[in-house]
């Protein structure tokens, strides 16, 4: 059985939704941290967004992770301790577990207690050989995880996704940094989405099924639950745009209509046609993602893009 150690952060001990909340419809523009859309029925959601035909990234690499992580293993040599901030179903990190040669440890974290729990059960049962050991974790928050304890192997951070992409560039610089000093790591393999034809990006965060507008909504559903809000999902709309100036797809809730919108004991007014920008999501060339890492102290070891070109995993060495 997997142990499950909670840390600063986690779903169940955050008090910080709140503040969260309201001081972000409060903002002009109103915006809400995307971070929260991964309460248990939005982490459900996100696997089902995983599988979609109009999402690329995650078919794009598991294609690369499969194709490359014989030479990954290579180059981070055996017992390697493992940790993967926001670890969701804990698919990719099988891949690179059976791949490395002896893993000692690996610590999967999720903000979503319950599904991470769920996860790495399955894991420890999976990989008897391995200690694994789940954190209940807010990894944009500080935190402090020397790997170095947990083995004499190399430490790896293992950040998969294309999550670095929703951070603001400055931001994803100092959590890159961040997580090399929380950490010690002298690895870090990092999933990075690439840059690409709207005609594939827009289908990817807006797809005919409508599970990206549900994930999207439940955030709202999220508020009404836990902080007492009376949003009308009805009256709000999925809305997804790309500001190529930017390199950024933007993920919006739209008001259809004037209205006021009540949260704990708080009013909020729309105007209709009003939205609430709820996640960006960058997108990077190779060359631009490996300058923005260097200058948190990352230094590119191997890139591979795979046959398509449309997705990027890149693995680092600590530079300092």
């Amino acid at each position: 059985m997997a142990e499950l150690l909670r840390l600063a952060g986690d779903d169940e001990a955050d008090d910080g939704f709140a503040s969260s909340v309201l001081s972000g419809l409060a903002a002009t523009p109103k915006r809400l941290e995307a971070k929260y859309f991964y309460d248990a029925a939005g982490s459900a959601l996100f696997e089902r967004i995983c599988e979609l035909e109009e999402y690329y990234v995650t078919r794009a690499e598991l294609a690369i992770l499969r194709q490359a992580a014989p030479e990954i293993a290579d180059l981070i040599g055996p017992d390697a301790v493992v940790f993967e901030p926001g670890s969701g179903a804990g698919v990719k990190c099988r891949l690179l577990l059976d791949a490395l040669t002896r893993p000692a440890a690996f610590l999967p974290s999720d903000i979503s207690s319950a599904h991470l729990a769920a996860a790495t059960e399955a894991l420890a049962a999976d990989y008897p050989e391995v200690a694994v050991q789940a954190l209940a974790l807010d990894f944009t928050r500080e935190f402090s995880l020397p790997l170095a304890r947990r083995g004499d192997g190399a430490g790896v951070v293992f950040f998969p996704g294309s999550t670095v992409g929703n951070f603001e560039p400055e931001a994803a610089r100092a959590f890159l940094d961040r997580l090399g000093r929380a950490t010690g790591a002298g690895w870090l393999l990092i999933g990075v989405d690439l840059e690409k034809d709207e005609r594939i990006l827009l289908p990817a965060y807006d797809d005919a099924a409508g599970v990206t507008a549900a994930f999207n909504l439940n955030l709202l559903t999220r508020i009404n639950r836990d902080l007492g809000g009376n949003f009308d999902l009805a009256a709000f709309a999925h809305k997804v745009r790309y500001d190529r100036g930017c390199h950024r797809i933007e993920m919006h809730l739209e008001s259809r209509q004037a209205q006021i919108v009540r949260v704990l004991d708080r009013r909020f007014g729309f105007a209709a046609g009003e939205s609430i920008h709820t996640e960006n999501s960058y997108k990077y060339t190779v060359e631009r993602f490996a300058r923005l890492a260097a200058s948190a102290g990352w230094r590119a070891t191997r890139v591979w893009t795979g046959e398509a070109g449309l997705f990027s995993l890149h693995l680092m060495r600590r530079a300092r």
